[in-house]
């Protein structure tokens, strides 16, 4: 289970890495409006929240004595690379935290500000909470780039094609397992009119 919550935290930091590829320091700078965050100020809160919630999760509140969640909405960082060190920062601590996970662990109880979770809920909150700001970060960038932003997923009005594509990478026999039912294709646990 490690494996399948890692693979996909990582899939969505690629999104932002994609998007950061795109991008200069004025664009990760930029904010709307004196209320709203730039990019960069997204990135020093999902940062300041991996940090917190990750550095000895198993021993430690989640919310520690040293995390200043205000200042993570100051935009105070001044360039792309100040940015990006500080993005990959929260993550290598994150993704180090995530690997010390066993099979035991999954339930093992954690606090978050004092509330009690298990460590898979606490996973699944971060589950939640990262992708919302991840996406902000590609909204924001998508308005800021234009006609010059390149897609990080399927092009517009280029699904049917995607999918040819994607059909014929993978054969039937070659269908996994997958978190839905329906693709639970070679499966003996569903019901008849879902097997191939």
């Amino acid at each position: 289970m490690k494996d399948l919550f890692i693979k996909r935290f990582l899939y969505y930091k690629e999104l932002a890495d994609k998007t950061f590829e795109q991008l200069n320091d004025e664009e990760v700078l930029w904010q709307y409006n004196p209320e709203s965050n730039s990019i960069a100020t997204i990135v020093k809160h999902i940062s300041g929240n991996m940090l917190s919630r990750w550095t000895n999760f198993l021993t430690e509140d989640g919310e520690k004595d040293w995390r200043n969640r205000d200042s993570e909405f100051e935009n105070d960082l001044h360039s792309k690379s100040e940015m990006l060190e500080v993005w990959e920062k929260g993550w290598k601590v994150f993704i180090d935290s995530l690997n010390q996970i066993t099979d035991e662990t999954w339930q093992k109880e954690i606090t978050i500000r004092g509330e009690k979770h298990s460590v898979l809920d606490a996973v699944l909150r971060q589950l939640a909470h990262y992708p919302y700001h991840i996406g902000q970060i590609v909204y924001v960038a998508k308005m800021l780039k234009d006609d010059k932003w390149k897609t990080l997923s399927i092009a517009r009005n280029k699904s049917e094609e995607f999918n040819i594509e994607i059909l014929k990478k993978h054969k039937s026999e070659e269908i996994q397992q997958n978190s839905s039912p329906v693709c639970y294709a070679k499966s003996n646990e569903i019901r008849d009119d879902y097997k191939i």
